[in-house]
């Protein structure tokens, strides 16, 4: 479980042509974030969810190109029936043309214009990473990988602190790890921590439930023969396992498995599960969609 705070070239004149129709969905790819672009332009990503209207594609795009920026990718989804609208712009812009603080004041601008209920833009090499704290218990295989990924440098995050339910030992791998690194362990976890936190956290899971509940699970699901195994990852809720799912990762078992490659299966879904839903929430890539669901672009 883990804790969040805390292009094509006629791009703009493409979404501006279908601005004006009615549409589920639309993804239009430009070329890739890679070593190509100029070192003197830089990349930055903007979500929006706002009551559904007209011309809204067509604003994004013309806020950005008004700035010289140039889209290289945008994703939007208008469900049936619910009037609001969805949207991840991804896009390319010169610093020295388009400031940080006026493109803050730009989408404020968009955002007043429709009624936004969220209007969020980030620009990964100017903006300070997501502060987080990892929560564990027991079992420390998703922990590990999270300390290894951000150690190397592959975690979009700065990992402030490791919050537990269960006191390790110093002369522990992970309390030596942690104490090099200068990371802080506390062992707390009381029932109400969830409404005093108010932000943000994600949790990973087996996905062996709600068939195989209690004490030793993989141990169940394995003496049952099941044939699939797969592991969620999910904003928490007061409900335990219960809320709005952002990733879903499932692999095959069959009888060649024993009870120690089953559990390696389990564990390694786990870790790519959560790792992808923390990178997804940290490339704004996750909206809340109704009262218990997410769109992840």
């Amino acid at each position: 479980m883990f804790l969040a705070r805390t292009a094509s070239q006629d791009l703009p004149k493409k979404l501006t042509g279908i601005a004006n129709r009615s549409f589920k969905s639309l993804k239009i790819q430009g070329d890739s974030v890679d070593s190509s672009i100029p070192s003197s332009l830089t990349h930055g990503i903007h979500v929006f969810h706002c009551p559904d209207a007209v011309g809204i594609v067509a604003k994004l795009s013309e806020c950005i190109a008004s700035r010289g920026g140039n889209i290289l990718g945008a994703d939007v989804f208008v469900p049936e029936k619910k009037h609001v609208f969805y949207s991840r712009s991804e896009f390319i812009f010169d610093p020295a043309k388009w400031s940080r603080l006026q493109m803050e004041e730009d989408f404020l601008k968009l955002s007043t214009t429709f009624n936004a209920m969220k209007s969020v833009v980030r620009v990964p090499d100017q903006d300070p990473k997501y502060k987080i704290a990892v929560l564990v218990s027991k079992q420390e295989h998703c922990l590990v990988d999270l300390l290894h990924q951000w150690q190397d440098g592959r975690l979009p995050v700065d990992i402030t602190s490791v919050i537990s339910n269960h006191d390790r030992a110093p002369n522990t791998h992970v309390f030596r790890f942690l104490q090099r690194h200068g990371i802080p362990y506390h062992y707390v976890l009381s029932g109400d921590f969830l409404k005093k936190y108010g932000k943000d956290i994600i949790n990973i899971h087996h996905g062996l439930l709600p068939s195989f509940k209690g004490g030793s699970p993989s141990r169940q699901a394995f003496d049952a023969g099941v044939k699939l195994i797969g592991a969620t990852s999910h904003f928490v809720t007061e409900e335990l396992d219960a809320g709005p799912i952002i990733e879903q990762m499932v692999e095959r078992v069959s009888h060649r498995d024993n009870l120690q490659s089953f559990v390696q299966k389990s564990e390694n879904l786990e870790k790519q599960c959560l790792s992808k839903a923390i990178k997804s929430y940290c490339e704004l890539r996750v909206l809340p969609y109704q009262e218990n669901k997410t769109v992840v672009f």
